[in-house]
C-alpha cells in the first residue's frame, strides 16, 4: 500500500479550507451544539448578585439570583445558619429584577 503523494499546492488548499470555516461548520466539525446568541435588543442579565439578610440569624449574605428561571420563588439555605430561606422574585416588564423578598419557611 503506497502513501498518497503530497503536492506542492496542498498547504494552499488547506489554508483555503481553513479560511472558509465559519462558526456553524466548526460546530459541526467538532460535534458541538449550536450556541444561543442573545439579541442585541433589550438585554436582561441572566443572573444578578444581591445582598440580603437571613430572616433567621440576621447575617448579611450575597447570593446569585437566576433571572432566566420561570419560577417566581425558590428555596436556598442560609450560608451561615443553614436554615431554608424562601426567595420571592418580582420582575419588571423587561424581565429585570424589580424586587426581591426573603421569608422564613417555618
Amino acid at each position: 500500500m503506497t502513501k498518497p503523494r503530497k503536492t506542492r499546492d496542498e498547504p494552499e488548499r488547506l489554508r483555503r479550507r481553513i479560511t472558509r470555516l465559519d462558526g456553524n461548520s466548526i460546530d459541526e466539525l467538532y460535534g458541538l451544539e449550536p450556541v444561543w446568541e442573545p439579541s442585541t435588543a433589550a438585554r436582561v442579565t441572566p443572573e444578578e448578585f444581591v445582598a440580603v439578610r437571613c430572616p433567621y440569624c440576621g447575617e448579611r449574605l450575597e447570593t446569585r439570583v437566576d433571572l432566566t428561571s420561570e419560577e417566581p420563588s425558590y428555596v436556598e439555605d442560609c450560608q451561615v445558619c443553614c436554615r431554608p430561606i424562601e426567595f420571592h422574585l418580582e420582575r419588571d416588564a423587561g424581565g429585570a429584577l424589580a424586587a426581591l423578598q426573603v421569608r422564613r419557611l417555618d
